[in-house]
């Protein structure tokens, strides 16, 4: 279940919602696609305000790319396929390979400088897998809790 934003947004802007099982073929449809990862709306207020930024960010770039929403179910499995560790999140591929990804909520300069830059570069590898700060393990190691 998405948010009333959210369910309003898909609805107005006819935007795809996609699973695991078809992110694949609507990534091959299209040149550009950017696959937007809403998170727990009761939990992240941002999420909405991704869910009302999307479609004028598609619309700023001319609709060079297609917005698709993952499916809540979906949402963890993909999340360790592309390797990001914030929601909401914006992971963009050109025909169906990553290029990067745009987590958490930006100034509207700042997600068309992203997107941009994003746009621009050669696919690759999703980068390496980081918890975000805070929730590291060094304090557990260094304490000798391992027997």
């Amino acid at each position: 279940m998405f948010s009333p934003v959210l369910n309003r947004m898909i609805v107005h802007h006819g935007m795809a919602v996609v699973d695991d099982a078809a992110v694949d073929q609507f990534a091959q449809d299209h040149t550009f696609t950017a696959l937007f990862f809403p998170g727990d709306w009761r939990r992240l207020t941002e999420s909405d305000d991704v869910a009302v930024i999307l479609p004028e960010l598609v619309q700023a770039f001319q609709g060079v790319f297609k917005p698709a929403v993952i499916a809540n179910e979906s949402q963890r499995r993909l999340q360790t396929r592309y390797r990001f560790n914030a929601f909401p999140a914006l992971v963009f591929l050109r025909n169906g390979e990553y290029l990067g990804v745009i987590k958490r909520m930006l100034d509207w300069d700042d997600y068309l400088t992203e997107t941009a830059a994003i746009l621009t570069r050669e696919p690759t590898a999703p980068p390496r897998f980081e918890l975000p700060e805070g929730c590291g393990t060094d304090n557990y190691y260094e304490h000798d809790h391992i027997n």
